[in-house]
């Protein structure tokens, strides 16, 4: 399977989806889309978005590695930057669950000290006739176990409970990462496959048009037609071979993006193993593809969990206010040696009352505050963007699937046209520049069809990743399932 592209126009496709994907992870996303639009000839890198970047691997495959758009998703999800920076952030968020999991654990240490030491009675304000003015010097040994715990503590265990959330916003906002690589991959692979298919296109018309000149230059020495045409078919001959070195160039450039994207080794040779003719994709009802965006978008899930996470550092910071209660105790044995020693222990509860402390608590009561209502902001955002999302994929699956069965329409009556006025320049009746139109107007068919199947393939992928099965679906969709 493949899926021919054209790349310029429907990068701007490509920016839409990344713009509105996961409030949730790398943010930063969004600057896939400023790039895109921007329309800068340099490929982006991942200083501008990870998304491009890639943690590739140290030596080169021997020989020709044939690469398929499985096999590119599968490279993807193993070295993409975007995904493994994703998965590192989720291992800082157990962290975090751990350390504040160990606020409300007890916590035990075990100490052995063997202590010498001369104490001063008179710094110690011990002054007069009965008290030496110094004691020691005196030494004990004294091995012993402690343990604290804080018995309630309403602040710790909200915190911990926002933790728990904020770890799953990192679950959640790695899937949604997984589903960008998905989006960026099957674009730049589908860019790539479109930069073949004009390579193959200008190669033919090299052909046609070297087979053209060739007949005029005949022609011209026999006399039957004037200079003006071999000179115009040789003027067209050279366009289209300049045509070729640009498309050839252009191809090689976006292999190298693809690589890069995927996380070969620098050096890779590899051929696109997949080929794609169009696949009729039936349109789906719109309220049913709204239901399941809102089910499964990782990116809105992760919004919602954080949204949760807000609720409870806000509880957390006005417990703040509130008394908390714990309790110490230790138990060991002390004496002069390790053989003297008596065993001993203490226990001790501790109630304490917040009284002042300088606003801190108002200060991360308001904090906490700003974060909620930001959450909430962005939810409803994101809520909107998803429908947005959703209703802007169906319009370009529809168009898409409309233009394919023109562009192939005219791609037919344009070839057809070129053999007739071939054929008549051939036979005489008319002179090189009807034939040159048919050409032109060949290629610009051609062009728009080549055109026209990237775009329905991207619309594809963009309405998988717009009900969020853009991992699962793609391979399912591009078959036209």
């Amino acid at each position: 399977m493949i899926f021919p592209s054209y790349s310029r126009g429907p990068l701007r496709v490509l920016r839409t989806l990344l713009l509105t994907a996961s409030i949730v992870f790398l943010h930063d996303f969004h600057s896939v889309a400023q790039t895109v639009n921007s329309g800068a000839t340099q490929p982006p890198s991942s200083s501008q978005n990870p998304v491009f970047g890639s943690v590739a691997e140290t030596k080169p495959t021997p020989g020709v590695l044939p690469l398929s758009f499985r096999e590119a998703i599968e490279r993807a999800f193993r070295h993409n930057l975007a995904a493994l920076l994703s998965e590192y952030n989720t291992t800082a968020a157990r962290g975090e669950k751990w350390k504040q999991l160990s606020e409300l654990l007890p916590n035990v240490n075990a100490s052995v000290q063997e202590v010498a030491q001369k104490q001063s009675l008179e710094a110690l304000g011990l002054r007069g006739g009965q008290f030496p003015r110094v004691i020691g010097p005196f030494s004990y040994f004294d091995a012993r176990a402690s343990a604290t715990e804080k018995l309630l503590d309403w602040k710790a265990i909200q915190q911990y409970r926002a933790s728990t959330h904020s770890e799953t916003v990192a679950q959640l906002s790695l899937k949604d990462a997984r589903e960008l690589v998905v989006l960026a991959t099957g674009n730049v692979y589908l860019q790539a496959i479109a930069e073949a298919a004009r390579v193959e296109t200008a190669r033919a018309q090299v052909e046609t048009a070297e087979a053209l000149y060739k007949k005029a230059g005949a022609q011209l020495q026999a006399g039957v037609i004037p200079a003006i045409d071999s000179l115009r078919a040789q003027v067209q001959f050279q366009t289209r071979r300049q045509q070729l070195i640009a498309a050839s160039n252009e191809f090689a450039k976006q292999k190298l993006s693809l690589a890069r994207v995927v996380g070969l080794a620098p050096g890779q040779e590899f051929d696109l193993a997949d080929k794609s003719p169009y696949e009729p994709f039936p349109i789906p009802d719109l309220e049913s593809s709204l239901q399941r965006a809102y089910s499964l978008r990782s990116d809105y899930k992760a919004a919602q969990e954080r949204l949760f996470a807000a609720q409870l550092d806000h509880s957390a910071a006005i417990a703040g206010y509130f008394p908390t209660l714990g309790v110490a105790a230790d138990y060991g044995e002390i004496g002069k040696t390790p053989g003297s020693v008596l065993p001993t222990f203490r226990v001790a509860g501790t109630l304490n009352i917040p009284v002042f402390q300088g606003g801190r608590v108002h200060s991360d009561v308001l904090k906490a505050e700003a974060s909620l209502r930001q959450a909430q902001a962005q939810l409803a955002d994101l809520r909107g963007q998803i429908d947005q999302d959703v209703r802007t994929a169906l319009l370009d699956l529809q168009s898409s699937a409309e233009q394919v069965e023109v562009a192939q329409s005219s791609v037919n009556l344009a070839d057809e046209a070129l053999t007739q006025s071939r054929d008549r320049f051939f036979a005489g009746v008319t002179d090189n520049l009807e034939v040159v139109q048919a050409q032109e107007a060949t290629a610009n068919a051609h062009e728009e069809l080549i055109s026209s199947l990237y775009q329905h393939n991207l619309a594809k992928i963009s309405f998988a990743r717009a009900i969020g099965r853009a991992e699962e679906g793609v391979l399912e969709y591009l078959k036209g399932k």
